[in-house]
């Protein structure tokens, strides 16, 4: 720490003793605390500021930051506002800053998948096994022609997964939703989904991985505009067109409503295989419960008893409790002042806050498996609404 930044913080000091009740002078004085990693005495001062101010989302920020806690990233600039402030649009390409489609290298491993068993076998079958194996391939005929559909409820890890299948291979992630591709001039949103597929093709081997495929490639009957209808057309036609070249990608997609999706892209050459990913058994839900309390600080917390407890909670709703119970433990230290460890009663407190969310998903499921499980497609979500008496 330089000398000046040391006696900016001692005049600061010497400032607060004099006018205790300053609490702008003390959150300043608590930020250079923090910036010096001296976050003890940091959160004493932002403890005296929260007694006064309980409402102060700048005060409530810093603790979490002196505390260890993750700060969330400063938003990124709305480019759309600026539109309708200039009443111009500002193309993509002008848009400093605009995202650019990237290939990432997942670390991810199925082995990091608690639990999700008959999951875990659907893709080895699919596409790891012969992937491992490319001589039995050839010797059975098996074709690494089309993709594989991840369909269930959300929060359950279909993402999770599909960067897992990446990291299996040792291959690229390319991860793309509508809004990556859907654009508002004529032909661009075609010519976005071409390039993301020249992407993977050129950075094979590469998980191309189409997120919330029943919003990218809707039912075409159910589009009113016919610029969305197109895009699904490029998309048909990049998965399995006279023209698509797509050895080494391998396409997984994703959807909570795979209903929605249109049937032409689930034909042989396409998404011709699925896997429904049901919300967390209870190895994954140990696992899960372990990932989103490893780096908060703990004491007693018998993780097996609360996932024994939380059968049917997706495992966004798992992290929801954890991150629920810290925050319980973070304003009980801001009120006495003095930092503790979650505990127990935190996650206690949090089951009886925090219900699972998968109920209306399952209610418009029921229907559909019910009246719409044309060739028996939806078969596996059915035994599993019967099993948990959910039809």
């Amino acid at each position: 720490m330089g000398e000046d930044q040391a006696r900016l913080i001692d005049s600061l000091l010497a400032a607060v003793r004099a006018a205790p009740t300053d609490t702008t002078l003390r959150t300043h004085l608590a930020q250079l605390l923090v910036a010096q990693g001296r976050n003890e005495e940091a959160i004493s001062h932002i403890a005296v500021v929260l007694q006064q101010e309980p409402g102060s989302e700048s005060a409530r920020a810093l603790m979490v930051q002196a505390m260890g806690a993750p700060v969330a990233p400063a938003p990124e600039f709305d480019w759309q506002r600026a539109e309708r402030e200039l009443d111009l649009p500002v193309p993509t390409e002008f848009a400093e800053g605009a995202p650019a489609h990237e290939v990432a290298r997942s670390t991810v491993r199925l082995a990091d998948v608690g639990g999700m068993e008959q999951v875990k076998q659907r893709l080895e079958a699919a596409f790891l096994g012969p992937m491992r194996n490319p001589e039995l391939r050839r010797m059975y005929g098996k074709s690494l022609r089309g993709g594989l559909l991840l369909y269930g409820p959300p929060g359950c890890g279909k993402t999770f997964l599909a960067k897992a299948v990446a990291g299996e291979l040792g291959a690229g992630f390319l991860t793309v939703s509508l809004a990556d591709v859907l654009d508002m001039w004529i032909g661009r949103s075609e010519r976005n989904l071409r390039e993301v597929f020249q992407l993977a093709r050129r950075s094979a081997p590469c998980v191309l991985f189409l997120d919330e495929i029943d919003a990218l490639g809707r039912k075409r009957t159910q589009l009113a505009n016919s610029g969305m209808r197109n895009t699904v057309n490029q998309l048909l036609s990049e998965m399995d067109g006279a023209d698509a070249e797509n050895e080494g990608v391998f396409v997984l997609a994703a959807t909570n409503h795979p209903w929605d999706v249109d049937p032409a892209l689930r034909r042989p050459g396409r998404l011709d295989r699925t896997a429904l990913v049901l919300p967390p058994d209870l190895p994954a839900r140990v696992a899960i419960v372990r990932y989103h309390l490893r780096d908060r600080p703990i004491a007693g917390i018998d993780v097996t008893g609360i996932a024994r407890r939380t059968e049917g909670y997706s495992g966004a709703d798992l992290a929801h409790l954890c991150e629920t119970a810290a925050e319980r433990a973070l304003l009980d230290s801001v009120r006495s002042g003095q930092p503790r460890m979650i505990d127990m009663p935190d996650l206690e407190a949090a089951l009886r806050q925090v219900r699972p969310s998968l109920r209306p998903w399952f209610d418009t499921a029921r229907n559909v498996a019910l009246y719409a499980n044309e060739g028996g497609q939806y078969d596996e979500l059915v035994a599993y609404m019967k099993k948990h008496r959910l039809l």
